[in-house]
């Protein structure tokens, strides 16, 4: 009985497990983690959280279940009427910049906000603040030094999240936040 039901399934959407996986996201195994730099790749899961490999010295390190870890496919932006995925705001700023190098982070304030407004001109000025700016200057750089970012050309630049799905936030997250409460806003 239970042959029948999964031939069923089959039937109903006839996409292998592999097309499938190819089609989420390419940010999925990448990791922000709060209070270290830089961006960090998936490994493994640990017993007592998970094993990630930075991606600009190649260490490797156990990220705790206490640390805020987030992937950067649950990381969206605040505009002034939703939130974008940083999968699209990557889109932009590849667009944006022809394929080249984004601004420094390191540069002037207003230089990155004005940036930034040019990049995403419907971001929400009170709710994303400079240091989120610099932190998606600073994974878009990182990304494109080391080749990561994998544009679906056929995809849409704006996909909407299905009704009633919730996006992170800029800032970091725990990988598996309890309550919607925990979260922290940008």
């Amino acid at each position: 009985m239970a042959e029948k039901k999964t031939e069923e399934k089959k039937a109903e959407n006839p996409e292998t497990v592999q097309e499938q996986e190819e089609k989420q996201s390419y940010l999925k195994d990448l990791m922000a983690i709060s209070g270290h730099g830089g961006l960090f790749k998936f490994i493994s899961q640990a017993r007592n959280g998970i094993i990630v490999e930075s991606l600009e010295t190649g260490k490797r390190m156990n990220a705790f279940t206490t640390m805020k870890v987030s992937a950067l496919k649950d990381i969206a932006v605040y505009t002034e009427d939703k939130e974008i995925p940083l999968e699209e705001v990557l889109v932009s700023l590849h667009k944006y910049e022809n394929g080249g190098e984004a601004i420094s982070p390191k540069s002037d304030t207003d230089d990155m906000k004005d940036y930034f407004s040019a990049v995403l001109p419907e971001y929400d000025r009170d709710r994303v603040y400079v240091s989120d700016i610099k932190k998606i200057l600073t994974w878009y750089n990182l990304l494109l030094k080391y080749d990561l970012l994998k544009f679906d050309a056929t995809k849409p630049a704006q996909e909407k999240p299905a009704q009633g799905e919730k996006k992170a936030e800029v800032k970091p997250e725990k990988s598996t936040p309890s309550k919607e409460s925990d979260q922290e806003e940008t």
